[in-house]
């Protein structure tokens, strides 16, 4: 009688392939599409304040940008199953491909700006999807199949799950005045509301495990980095999609929009205000790690974490200002939207730079 085959093991996973393209794809991060999100939001930030030249420039680069890591993914899922799977069953590394479902709401938000509902529409849609099957994915991995991720894994990283469900309340709220039907622009603004209503849910519950974490276990150098810059994206985008709530509001007035606005207003200053606040602590984290710990200062593909925060302040900064009319918020906006291309700029270097570099060593 012949023994059974032997379960596939994690070394067995972890032998790599020959190839530089090949490699690259089974070692991709699953967070990757934050290249999207980041790029997309600096390009929709550089067009809210008046830069429509740069607008486009960073607009076709994002586009370019989901194309390749969209056919990446794809590529990895099918040539790599296990590697996919694997990422998938693992908490900390499933919740960023969120990443997937935000940066498909920005380019889709940036679309808009030419009209372009229709793909819009159908991006949201796909987006939407994504969002439920990793949203009720990971919570039933994590809750009924007991696969509970340790304190020590849950970083600022898991913000991108709040990120990922405000970009769909954006996206509804900015994509609603564009239909035609009357219907149909109620129907996204309520869904505008239930989803900022559940990302600030999340965004309470996981900010409060996230700072036990930080009080309690030690942080080193390389988790503390380019994911706790989250933690300001998370309030700038929740910001952002109670703008949109209040700007649609104002432009078609619904019973839910009116009753809400009070609290939309109160709540999304506490955000914007929280989430400014943090930002020198922000700056004094990665001082810590450059500079005293000595961190490396090479490339990696988290940094664009750092760069959609940039470019979502001053996208929040200005839209909740003209709602509210606090005239110091888009005046702010105006001078922080060249941090987050300061910050763009800056990636692309780093990116470009390695790129060469790991050319030069394989020759």
């Amino acid at each position: 009688m012949t023994s059974p085959p032997a379960p596939q093991t994690v070394p067995d996973l972890e032998t790599l392939p020959r190839g530089r393209v090949r490699l690259w794809l089974a070692t991709l991060d699953p967070g990757y599409f934050a290249a999207v999100m980041a790029t997309g939001i600096v390009s929709i930030s550089a067009r809210l304040l008046g830069h429509a030249a740069l607008a486009e420039v960073l607009l076709v680069c994002t586009i370019g940008a989901f194309i390749l890591l969209l056919a990446a993914y794809v590529t990895r899922a099918v040539l790599f199953p296990r590697r996919f799977a694997l990422s998938l069953r693992m908490p900390g590394t499933a919740v960023t491909y969120f990443t997937v479902v935000a940066g498909t709401n920005v380019l889709a938000t940036g679309l808009l700006a030419h009209s372009l509902w229709i793909p819009a529409l159908v991006m949201g849609v796909v987006a939407f999807l994504i969002w439920l099957v990793l949203t009720y994915g990971l919570f039933c991995d994590i809750v009924l199949a007991g696969n509970r991720p340790l304190l020590r894994e849950i970083t600022g990283v898991w913000l991108v799950w709040v990120v990922g469900t405000q970009s769909v309340a954006v996206l509804a709220t900015t994509l609603a005045p564009q239909l035609p039907g009357a219907s149909g622009q109620e129907m996204l603004g309520v869904a505008g509301v239930l989803f900022w209503s559940v990302g600030v849910v999340l965004y309470l519950i996981l900010v409060v495990i996230i700072f036990l974490r930080l009080f309690l276990i030690e942080t080193t150098s390389e988790e503390m980095g380019p994911a706790y810059w989250i933690l300001m994206g998370a309030t700038a985008i929740s910001v952002r999609a109670a703008a949109g709530i209040l700007a649609l509001g104002d432009s078609a007035p619904t019973a839910l929009l009116k009753e809400m606005r009070p609290f939309v207003v109160g709540l999304s200053v506490v955000l914007w205000s929280f989430g400014s606040w943090f930002i020198p602590m922000l700056v004094l984290f990665g001082l810590w790690r450059y500079f005293v710990r000595g961190y490396s200062w090479s490339y990696e593909p988290k940094l664009w974490s750092v760069v959609f925060p940039l470019g979502m302040y001053a996208v929040a900064s200005a839209t909740l200002g003209r709602a509210i009319n606090f005239d110091f918020m888009p005046a702010l906006a105006s001078v922080w939207v060249w941090v987050g291309v300061a910050g763009w700029s800056a990636v692309v270097v780093l990116m470009l730079l390695s790129l060469v570099g790991s050319l030069r060593y394989s020759r």
